[in-house]
């Protein structure tokens, strides 16, 4: 059922070693788990589309943290390449800080990762099977991680929209290989962004209902 109270809103920054990365924190009063968003390749935690989301979440009682897992610096394109396996490491980061943080270490948690950014995620949660309780990816390259996807010990939601051609190959090609429980979801008539009607509102429901199912105390 859907909560009407507003969410508590915070605005923070995270240490991790020598980087502070900033992060917006919404906690529902009835909060039922915890929802780590992981942005793509040049995005951050302001994305519209993971912002509609997470809105739709809180909605629906799930607290979200959206933050960036790039500096300002990488994200204006001035630094080298970051690569996977530092974004990986920033993100397992993220989610000891959480296990730290009073309010937030005993709800469930599960990842939303986008682009790029469904690929971090996925990794994390190989890496961190006891933690992690559910994977959503929204427009997803999982085949940047193909080593790990075998890993993934918990229910994972790829969504991808029919128009994305090349994208949606790669998740079918994804999800033969995954061990654990999955699901392969087409939005009809949506692109890469899923910016047609309808279509992000789909990707919320859906997200929506992974996440409550699965994300039990």
């Amino acid at each position: 059922m859907t909560t009407t109270s507003e969410p508590l809103c915070r605005e923070l920054r995270l240490p991790l070693g020598e980087l502070v990365l900033p992060a917006s924190l919404a906690v529902p009063a009835a909060v039922r788990g915890l929802v780590v968003f992981v942005h793509g390749s040049g995005s951050n935690r302001y994305s519209s589309r993971n912002r509609a989301v997470a809105s739709a979440l809180q909605r629906d009682g799930l607290a979200t943290l959206l933050f960036d897992l790039l500096t300002a610096h990488e994200q204006r394109g001035a630094a080298a390449h970051v690569e996977m396996a530092q974004l990986v490491r920033r993100l397992l980061e993220v989610i000891a800080l959480i296990g730290g943080h009073a309010d937030l270490a005993a709800l469930p948690l599960g990842l939303f990762g986008s682009s790029t950014g469904a690929a971090v995620a996925l990794s994390a949660a190989a890496q961190q099977s006891s933690r992690v309780r559910a994977v959503v990816c929204r427009g997803g390259r999982p085949d940047l991680v193909p080593t790990c996807l075998a890993a993934v010990s918990c229910p994972t939601l790829l969504l991808v929209g029919s128009l994305d051609v090349d994208v949606l190959e790669l998740n079918a090609w994804a999800a033969a290989r995954f061990r654990s429980l999955h699901e392969l979801r087409v939005v009809q008539g949506a692109g890469h962004l899923f910016a047609e009607p309808g279509a992000l509102e789909q990707v919320s429901r859906w997200s929506s209902e992974w996440f409550l199912r699965h994300l039990r105390r």
